[in-house]
């Protein structure tokens, strides 16, 4: 699908992060022409006269619903995307057993971490779904995608640790390939996927750079404008998978 053609009414979760900031540029850029909805809990603003910036929390039902009744008033969604994600809180080199952090061992693991992980990486992104999948284009493509990871994948898993994140990602495939299943019977124009932005330059992946090659470690902007380009390719027969930036499809 070609964003400039279809692309018309546009709602981004998680518009202050930097892939969210990067994605809320380049198409407000792109799709002059289109209405683009940024979400975030700071209420980020952007210097654009098609964007329109709301607070939403991630983590409170009502206020998603309430986001999803204002991105679709006027128009169905023909894009949706999720970037909001959590790997670490107030992670400093001197990590304790209750940092909130990636395990590297079963004696790191605590419920909290688990819960708090689930709560935005995973529940989260499936509660937008509940309320935005219904609100989506039917008369021509339309594409609902949130932000997964390459180690959520299960049969790609060769290095362990990371137990919650990896966990709450794979959950997350999960909600896609149901959904996407579910909403092939009501909605044969829609694709649900997951998208892995690879190794990118942000607070959630700063602690954990120092072992990256150069060449892996992305810019938000680069890694926008390949997902960007992931997008356009996309076809129904897509729905329910999970694709990296460079168009990768990555087995769950």
């Amino acid at each position: 699908m070609k964003e400039s053609q279809t692309l018309q009414n546009i709602a981004i979760f998680g518009a202050s992060g930097a892939i969210g900031s990067a994605f809320t540029n380049q198409l407000a850029n792109k799709n002059s022409k289109a209405t683009i909805f940024a979400f975030s809990r700071s209420d980020k603003q952007f210097e654009y006269e098609n964007v329109h910036s709301h607070a939403f929390d991630i983590t409170d039902e009502k206020s998603i619903e309430t986001a999803i009744t204002i991105a679709s008033a006027e128009a169905p969604l023909d894009l949706v995307l999720i970037t909001t994600g959590l790997l670490h809180q107030n992670l400093s080199e001197k990590t304790t057993r209750e940092s909130l952090g990636p395990e590297k061992a079963l004696i790191d693991l605590s419920s909290d971490k688990f819960k708090h992980l689930f709560e935005i990486n995973t529940i989260g992104p499936a509660l937008i779904a509940k309320h935005a999948l219904p609100q989506m284009r039917k008369d021509k493509p339309s594409i609902f995608a949130a932000l997964s990871a390459r180690v959520s994948s299960i049969s790609d898993n060769h290095l362990g640790g990371w137990y919650a994140y990896r966990s709450s990602k794979a959950a997350l495939n999960m909600i896609i390939k149901t959904a996407s299943i579910e909403m092939k019977r009501r909605n044969k124009n829609l694709i649900v996927i997951g998208l892995h932005p690879g190794t990118v330059d942000s607070d959630l992946s700063k602690p954990f750079q120092k072992n990256t090659p150069k060449d892996k470690l992305f810019s938000a902007d680069h890694s926008v404008t390949k997902m960007l380009e992931v997008l356009e390719e996309r076809k129904t027969d897509d729905t329910g998978k999970l694709f990296a930036w460079d168009g990768q499809d990555i087995q769950f």
